[in-house]
């Protein structure tokens, strides 16, 4: 079993028990507040039980019908835990808003005690699952909400206890729901990205271009692309236009380019290496070296 895979398990099992936990003291205190983080656990742990299934699929080696392996395996688990929470999100919503206009009566103290043992609950499970791969970063999150949802839980207990306005509970349902949507969203769209196989939000092109373009005896690069299979790994195609007599040793160039992709963190890169007459000969739109690149 890997160190990720571990994570996520550990993770799951912490998920499962705590939403459990929740369900049954929202229930006793009659909070809505901790009833819908019960409901947002329980959508997480189905979450994570699928990533953890993910997981060990996409540890699968490259094959003749899958050559770049299945690592991409652990994106759909983290749509699905995106999609769950949404839902679950507007469930909540719908069952907050009565509440609102006629609020009952909740057990402060209940909710003060278990706000508590949320915040070290989930607390140990964000720092223990956190990581670089989309799926981590995902399933991450839905604990780091959780532990921002348990402080403001305790705020509201305690106001509800010293103030005795119950009315607190929704408001704070709808702060929660509003502040995990916002989250979901946000990774989403990372993970949609990587999906379309969009640049990784760590890497600037514009910088990375540069670097290339410092190596003395590069003229230009064209249809160069940047991608991600997870989250974590990266790779890069380009085209690189260099001196004629680069070309006598083209490995010497490679070695440099690759050499400047380290540092963007960037694992695989696949290079030609052209002469500027091939180049022009392939009409390959290129534009001079310092006015930008033509793709």
């Amino acid at each position: 079993m890997t160190d990720r895979e571990g994570k996520i398990r550990f993770a799951t099992i912490l998920n499962i028990l705590f939403a459990l936990l929740q369900t049954i003291v929202g229930l006793l205190t009659n909070s809505l507040a901790l009833l819908s983080n019960g409901l947002h656990d329980a959508g997480d742990s189905v979450a994570l039980v699928i990533a953890w299934f993910m997981e060990r699929k996409a540890k699968m080696p490259a094959d003749k019908s899958r050559t770049f392996g299945y690592q991409r395996l652990s994106l759909f688990s983290s749509v699905f835990a995106a999609v769950a929470l949404l839902v679950a999100s507007f469930f909540i919503l719908a069952k907050t808003i009565p509440r609102l206009i006629k609020p009952e009566h909740v057990d402060a103290s209940g909710m003060v005690l278990m706000a508590v043992f949320g915040l070290v609950i989930n607390g140990v499970g964000y720092l223990k699952l956190r990581g670089k791969s989309q799926n981590e970063k995902m399933l991450s999150w839905h604990l780091l909400d959780d532990v921002l949802a348990w402080i403001v839980i305790l705020i509201g207990g305690i106001l509800i206890k010293f103030w005795d306005n119950h009315i607190i509970d929704p408001i704070l349902t709808l702060g929660i729901t509003a502040f995990v949507i916002f989250g979901v969203i946000r990774n989403l769209k990372g993970t949609l990205n990587i999906l379309l196989e969009g640049v990784p939000e760590h890497i600037n092109i514009e910088k990375l271009k540069e670097s290339i373009f410092g190596i003395k005896g590069v003229k230009n690069v064209h249809d160069i692309h940047v991608w991600s299979l997870d989250g974590e790994m990266s790779l890069l195609t380009a085209h690189v236009v260099v001196d004629e007599k680069l070309l006598k040793s083209p490995d010497g160039i490679r070695k440099k380019i690759k050499g400047i992709l380290r540092p963007f963190n960037i694992e695989h890169s696949t290079l030609e290496i052209e002469s500027e007459e091939f180049c022009l000969g392939m009409d390959c739109g290129l534009q001079d070296k310092n006015s930008g690149l033509a793709d």
